[in-house]
């Protein structure tokens, strides 16, 4: 199981990453001021650590020299969108860097991406009574192969890796389609009642009024 720690001293800000997080499948520790932050470190073993830049005590650029002695991968998120201020924290040996604020979507999709990167999530995906192998792209049931449409496979991906989270038409398409979401298209809808069929999801794929879909599991 994956364990991110997550150095953030706003709370409101902080508690969105856990929840956000947390419904990703990801074990959280959040913590609020650098020196916490530094006995945490030492305390336990991390997969990820999402680091504010301006902390009490301690900055997240202070901390980044203490947390590289361990290995531990890093994601600034910070509200100071300065270049030479992301230039200094890449240059320093993070992973990436997200300026606040931030849309939670694309966040999981830099998370996902840097713990990838270094090895850290499972191949195969157990979500809704699916066996979902991201490497070989495919998807079972029970032991029994579903075959599926790219875009189909990617929109069921998509799910799986933000349960819980409501997902709306344009982010869909922008995420499996790429480019601005068409108004008049009803594609999306089509594709997800073609998937729900096929995977039997029909009961836990639901659609939200006037909001998207959220996978229930």
């Amino acid at each position: 199981m994956v364990k991110i720690l997550i150095v953030e001293d706003e709370l409101p800000i902080s508690e969105l990453l856990r929840i956000s997080l947390r419904k990703a499948g990801y074990v959280c520790t959040c913590v609020f001021d650098g020196m916490a932050a530094a006995d945490a470190v030492e305390r336990d073993s991390y997969d990820l650590i999402l680091l504010d830049v301006m902390l009490p005590g301690i900055s997240g650029f202070e901390l980044m020299d203490y947390i590289k002695e361990h290995g531990t991968p890093v994601i600034f998120i910070t509200a100071r969108n300065n270049v030479n201020d992301r230039v200094k924290g890449l240059k320093m040996g993070a992973e990436d860097y997200i300026i606040k604020p931030f849309e939670i979507l694309e966040l999981l999709a830099r998370v996902e991406g840097v713990l990838r990167r270094h090895g850290k999530l499972a191949t195969v995906l157990h979500v809704g009574g699916l066996d979902i192998n991201t490497e070989a792209m495919q998807v079972t049931r029970g032991g029994v192969p579903i075959t599926l449409t790219r875009k189909e496979y990617e929109i069921l991906l998509l799910f799986a890796q933000n349960p819980g989270i409501v997902l709306n038409k344009s982010t869909i398409y922008e995420r499996v389609w790429g480019g601005e979401y068409p108004d008049s298209t009803r594609t999306v809808e089509l594709h997800i009642q073609r998937l729900k069929k096929k995977v039997g999801w029909n009961d836990c794929l639901r659609a939200v009024i006037n909001m998207g879909y959220r996978l229930e599991v």
